[in-house]
């Protein structure tokens, strides 16, 4: 479980193709505090800790996963935003953020606002999906790359975002222009809505 709150961008160190999977090696500040087996949230994709070294760690991507977010799109150098697993102890700063990306959403255009930014984004949309929650509400919550955001100008496949300088700084957000993948996760208590309206 995380709240969407990044705690760092890391750096894509190495990507390899192991049949269906990739393993994505990475470097950031808190490698030497992760362990084997544990979470990480990468770009919004929950991913497990399978190896480690002095200064890498070693996760890997399944096929679903894969079809599901931009993962595969990943190359060395590249920038992915992380968060270790939520403590239960303390505030929830975001919202509540599973790490299962729904699916993947394109840039659609990036417009500053006098020190802030707007990130427009579309995403494909059927009846049968938006029934199941699959879509976003005005000033509601969604995870974009990982990163907890508010919701405005919601359309029926499309949505933008206010992004501050800080988000900015620290995520991988100063990197995503016309025309980026990202993963996307709707709220989770949107999707259990409507199932429950479905019943």
């Amino acid at each position: 479980m995380f709240s969407g709150i990044i705690e760092e961008a890391a750096t894509v160190k190495a990507v390899e193709h192991d049949k269906g999977n990739i393993h994505l090696t990475l470097s950031c500040s808190f490698v030497n505090d992760l362990k084997i087996d544990q979470s990480v949230s990468h770009n919004g994709v929950c991913l497990t800790v399978v190896k480690k070294t002095d200064d890498t760690y070693t996760v890997t991507a399944i096929k679903e996963t894969l079809e599901r977010s931009n993962l595969g799109l990943l190359k060395a150098g590249d920038k992915v935003n992380l968060e270790r697993s939520m403590l239960m102890n303390g505030r929830l700063d975001g919202h509540i953020v599973q790490g299962h990306v729904d699916q993947t959403a394109k840039c659609m255009d990036v417009s500053e606002a006098n020190g802030s930014w707007y990130f427009k984004f579309g995403y494909d949309c059927n009846e049968e999906l938006a029934k199941q929650g699959y879509i976003t509400v005005e000033k509601g919550s969604v995870c974009v790359n990982g990163v907890s955001l508010t919701v405005c100008n919601s359309k029926e496949n499309s949505f933008e975002v206010a992004i501050i300088p800080y988000t900015f700084k620290h995520t991988n957000f100063s990197q995503i222009r016309k025309e980026t993948v990202v993963n996307i996760e709707f709220d989770i208590i949107g999707k259990y809505i409507s199932r429950l309206i479905r019943i």
